[in-house]
């Protein structure tokens, strides 16, 4: 194979610093593609974590000045990650998450923030640290999304580059009068450049001017480039087909993995599943649920979006009742949909558990101790939480949209195309739609031998990132070698 050095870009990794499965990707992804020759240094923020997870990292660029203050490019190594990290503490050094202080609003100069993190991948991939010159430079969601025009404007030579769209929905948009703070030319502030409905859009930016663009499943890659799914930019999609692919997410098959899982009750395999009772168990303690091990208890770990369809589980709650289901939920976001949540569980004591917030370790029990998982997305990039969900045995019950579409097969698909069932889908995406997969999946949760034929089928499922990595070497060395 030959050798391809890649750079890296995404505002999050894991496990130093998460908010959704873009962390994850970045995390997991490099390692994977080492297996195929491909050598991987990611680019993120010097967050105040990810510079207490280098303490030891030598300086290997230093500026005075650069969007506002003085930075350096730190490297090292944490947790098997080649590491480079933007130490630009008037941009990076404040609490709160990523993107938004401690009160949820996102910070006024997000726009200069990761205008520099782009800016400064577009310097190293021009040969800015001159021990580490890569062939490609792969950018990640809009955070990252002005690399690829830094680089388009700044003229030959230069590396090649990706764009991945882990969620169109989000694109980065800022006011045009910021164009001369971001360091653009103002030629570019056209319709075959950065503008877009008036603003500044980062991932119009990336879309516009990448060599290649990848999202993470095929169905989605089909479905942004309509009108409905591409959210303003599906004519650009479409012009830009040539260049574009759906390449399925992984996940880290060593993080979860419930033969070793430090974070359950009990470990298990598809050999042993009676040991999932005692993560069934303690997860209904965990939540305030009866301790009743005949009533299917459904799993949720989401964000509380509109996007992820947690309305409609709402509506549904009569037919969790109906049906004798308990629920266990644990997420957060959307103001009104945690309110309507957190007063479900003290009026419906030992029937709904509900968590707000975020915990990593939680959630690896949700997926040991759930009997199935339910992601009604009305429009999901890839997913990751069915991926863990088939790996756990837990069943996953998926809206028929995206990559839940791809990576979930039910009983009907099974039937004709002779492949193995590995949950339950339903369409179109309303709490109609959603009772009746409900009212499915615990018919077939009352028939074992199904059942245990379904959590099998999903733990059979090959959801690491071996197969997938191997897709973006080989996109990789197609772009290096047209750039060569």
């Amino acid at each position: 194979m030959t050798p391809v050095s890649v750079l890296a870009v995404a505002s999050e990794i894991y496990p130093i610093v998460k908010t959704g499965g873009l962390a994850d990707v970045a995390g997991a992804l490099p390692a994977a593609l080492g297996k195929h020759g491909v050598t991987t240094r990611t680019l993120v923020p010097g967050y105040p974590d990810v510079l207490k997870a280098l303490p030891s990292a030598e300086t290997l660029l230093q500026l005075g000045e650069f969007y506002g203050g003085p930075i350096r490019v730190l490297g090292g190594t944490r947790d098997g990650l080649d590491l480079l990290a933007l130490d630009a503490p008037h941009l990076f050094a404040r609490p709160g998450n990523p993107y938004a202080d401690p009160d949820g609003h996102d910070w006024p100069d997000n726009g200069i923030r990761f205008a520099a993190l782009s800016r400064m991948a577009a310097e190293i991939g021009r040969g800015a640290i001159p021990s580490f010159v890569p062939d490609i430079v792969h950018a990640h969601d809009w955070q990252a999304g002005l690399v690829p025009a830094y680089l388009h404007y700044g003229g030959q030579p230069r590396p090649g580059t990706v764009m991945t769209v882990h969620n169109l929905a989000y694109q980065g948009q800022f006011s045009p009068d910021m164009l001369a703070s971001f360091g653009l030319p103002g030629d570019s502030y056209a319709v075959n450049g950065v503008e877009y409905y008036g603003t500044i859009s980062f991932l119009k930016a990336g879309l516009q001017f990448a060599d290649r663009i990848t999202t993470v499943s095929p169905t989605y890659a089909q479905e942004i480039q309509t009108d409905d799914g591409g959210m303003g930019l599906g004519g650009l999609l479409r012009a830009r087909s040539d260049v574009l692919s759906g390449i399925l997410n992984g996940i880290d098959i060593s993080v979860w993995n419930p033969a070793t899982d430090p974070d359950i009750a009990a470990h298990f395999s598809a050999e042993q599943l009676t040991q999932r009772a005692a993560n069934k168990a303690a997860l209904q303690q965990r939540f305030g649920l009866d301790p009743t091990p005949d009533a299917m208890l459904l799993g949720v770990f989401s964000r509380l979006s509109w996007q992820k369809g947690l309305d409609l589980l709402l509506e549904t709650i009569p037919t969790l009742f109906g049906e004798g289901i308990q629920l266990a939920l644990l997420g957060s976001g959307d103001r009104d949909l945690q309110d309507r949540y957190s007063a479900l569980a003290p009026a419906n004591p030992g029937r709904i558990g509900v968590i707000i917030g975020y915990d990593e370790a939680l959630a690896h029990l949700i997926q040991a101790g759930s009997d199935a998982l339910a992601v009604p997305s009305r429009f999901e990039p890839c997913g990751l939480t069915q991926l863990c969900a088939l790996r756990y045995g837990a069943v996953p019950v998926v809206a028929d949209v995206g990559g839940l579409a791809d990576t979930v097969r039910d009983l009907d698909e099974a039937a004709v195309d002779g492949g193995t069932a590995t949950g339950v889908k339903f369409g179109p995406v309303t709490a109609p739609a959603l009772a009746h997969a409900l009212r499915k999946a615990n018919l077939l949760f009352n028939d074992k031998v199904t059942w245990r034929r379904l959590q099998q089928g999903g733990m059979a499922t090959d959801v690491s990132w071996h197969d997938r990595a191997g897709r973006y070497a080989a996109l990789y060395r197609e772009l290096a070698a047209t750039r060569r």
